[in-house]
């Protein structure tokens, strides 16, 4: 096993377990279940728009705030649990998410959906606190969907980059414009009306 493999096992092993073990207790009624359906709809809908980037990468119109949205004005929880959902469905409803490996729909898919429902692990009370996680929760997809460029895309690296150069810079190139968007469309949306407007549980 190479390093880059040994960090990816360790990284990818330890994020499901904690967000496992934090998502403890969720309990699914007719609401949550629907809430959850219509997040996941909408996300596979939007993240089947993308615009293509001189680096090869892409960006989605908006398709990352569904699962915010849903952590940040209902349950956090339900938003990871309905991003593994998501993740596992992407696979077969995106194009663009065919996995090369069965590994890879662990360190990427169920990663790079679910992270973005640690956007509401602090709540909504204040701004600084929404800020904080949805920084953590695109840092956590950054982290993901980088570690799966370095271990099953490093063929694709430009030359004299490295799998490393080339997964970072890569993956750069789209979640800090993606990444800009949708945190200044999270901070400027009245979440708290939104959340007593859908009955959320969030603090």
């Amino acid at each position: 096993m190479t390093p880059s493999t040994m960090i990816t096992a360790v990284f990818t092993v330890a994020y499901l377990a904690v967000t496992a073990w934090l998502c403890r207790g969720l309990r699914l009624n007719t609401r949550s279940v629907c809430y959850g359906g219509l997040t996941c709809a909408a996300t596979l809908v939007l993240g089947s728009f993308l615009l293509y980037l001189p680096t090869g990468a892409a960006i989605s119109p908006g398709s990352w705030i569904p699962l915010m949205l849903l952590a940040l004005t209902y349950d956090w929880r339900l938003a990871c649990v309905t991003g593994w959902v998501t993740g596992i469905l992407a696979i077969f409803l995106i194009p663009a998410w065919a996995p090369v490996h069965w590994a890879q729909i662990f360190v990427e898919h169920l990663v790079a959906f679910s992270a973005l429902g640690y956007a509401g692990i602090f709540g909504n009370g204040k701004k600084w606190k929404v800020l904080c996680g949805v920084l953590l929760a695109i840092l956590l997809r950054f982290i993901g969907q980088m570690l799966s460029g370095v271990v099953f895309f490093s063929q694709n690296a430009w030359d004299g980059w490295g799998a490393w150069g080339y997964s970072i810079t890569y993956h750069l190139s789209c979640k800090i414009p993606e990444g800009t968007a949708t945190t200044l469309i999270m901070l400027a949306l009245p979440l708290k009306t939104i959340q007593n407007a859908i009955g959320g549980k969030q603090s």
